[in-house]
């Protein structure tokens, strides 16, 4: 009996949410080394990724002017993002680093998106955290490929100026990556809208884990859509479906914030029982019902090969930077401790997990410049380079 054989009668069969995911984005130059064959030309003829004068600009003036705002142990020892931050952010357009300009977004390109997010994690994760999740998966990103084009007209101009401030709702209190198991679930109906009788989706979900949920002002939510009534067609199972309420839509909670770690970036939950949305709200209207799936992990094969890999690079440098500089001004029998082999040993450990590091963050941001989604690469980027962030920081604790 093989290997394979046995494994397939102790593991799960894969569902249909995760064959969706493994069959999303594309591939990429991971293809020639899961061959055994690496193709190096190809590796070597990809353009190198850097700063546009536009972007250049923004790392000289706003971002500069942002660390010098931060006082991330002030921060730590407070309760909230101080409001002058979190006005800056909006007003010099720093939620709006992947929106195209015609809706006045700054539309930058992963590199600089990645560079950004790592140098200000640098000086402060939670701010970082804050400008990460409204340039990843979310409202901006679902509505730019997936909106009408009244969505997108009316959202993503306001999401590029601050004037709202987005999150997106997919953990549930016993289901987060597998999305299949929420039990968030909206039932087709009709109920009243502005004084109208018309077609709608009656929702209620119960949502944890959130970024961004207590200071939002626009809620994107994911859950299962049913049409017992048959409203819609046969089918009585319609699929995971995502739609944007605004916070102030009758029914909408938002606002209540879990503690994470200490780290005060802005996380809670929401919830809404029974709460009456038209099909308009659908991202993508009413033909977006039960896509919703198909939608996330399409993104997905982008944005996660940008933030989250971005913070273990700046974890990393700012051990990296503060261990060698103890390392030398700390002494032992007459000596700085740095020149102990020991030491030396663990920096020489930190020195090349972070190499490691800058180099994974500009190869996988240069592959999404191509315009590219290498899922696989940005699922191993994500993974590994939050891993080896951690393992740098162990090293240098």
């Amino acid at each position: 009996m093989s290997i394979r054989t046995s494994l397939k009668k102790v593991l799960p069969p894969i569902s249909v949410t995760e064959q969706e995911a493994l069959d999303a984005g594309d591939v990429w130059i991971e293809s020639s080394i899961y061959q055994g064959k690496p193709d190096m030309q190809a590796l070597r003829d990809i353009p190198q990724a850097k700063l546009s004068a536009e972007e250049q600009a923004f790392m000289d003036g706003p971002v500069t002017e942002l660390l010098g705002m931060i006082d991330d142990f002030e921060l730590g020892n407070g309760k909230h993002i101080p409001q002058d931050v979190l006005d800056f952010l909006g007003k010099n357009r720093f939620f709006s680093m992947i929106i195209p300009k015609k809706f006045g977004g700054l539309e930058f390109s992963p590199y600089a998106n990645s560079t950004i997010v790592a140098t200000i994690a640098a000086k402060s994760g939670a701010i970082a955290v804050t400008v990460m999740v409204p340039n990843s998966l979310g409202p901006g990103e679902l509505l730019m490929h997936y909106g009408t084009n009244e969505q997108q007209d009316y959202w993503l101009p306001r999401l590029a100026d601050g004037r709202d401030i987005p999150c997106f709702a997919l953990t549930s209190p016993e289901a987060g990556s597998d999305a299949g198991a929420i039990p968030d679930a909206a039932i087709v109906t009709k109920g009243e809208y502005n004084g109208e009788e018309v077609l709608g989706l009656r929702v209620s979900w119960d949502k944890r884990y959130i970024t961004l949920a207590p200071i939002a002002t626009v809620l994107g939510l994911a859950f299962k859509v049913f049409d017992p009534e048959q409203l819609l067609g046969d089918k009585l199972e319609l699929g995971i479906t995502c739609a944007l309420l605004p916070k102030s839509h009758p029914g909408v909670e938002l606002g209540n914030r879990h503690d994470p770690m200490g780290v005060r970036f802005y996380n809670g939950t929401t919830r809404g029982q029974d709460v009456f949305i038209p099909m308009d709200f659908i991202i993508g209207g009413q033909k977006n019902i039960g896509r919703g799936w198909q939608m996330l992990v399409s993104c997905l094969g982008a944005g996660r090969g940008i933030s989250l890999p971005a913070m273990g690079v700046a974890t990393a440098q700012t051990a990296f930077k503060g261990t060698v500089e103890y390392s030398f001004v700390r002494e032992q029998f007459g000596v700085p401790i740095g020149r102990f082999e020991g030491i030396q040993e663990k920096m020489a450990d930190i020195a090349g997990k972070t190499f490691l590091l800058e180099a994974m963050r500009v190869l996988t941001t240069e592959g999404l410049g191509l315009g590219v989604k290498p899922s696989v690469v940005t699922a191993i980027a994500k993974y590994h380079m939050t891993e080896l962030g951690r393992d740098v920081m162990y090293s240098a604790m």
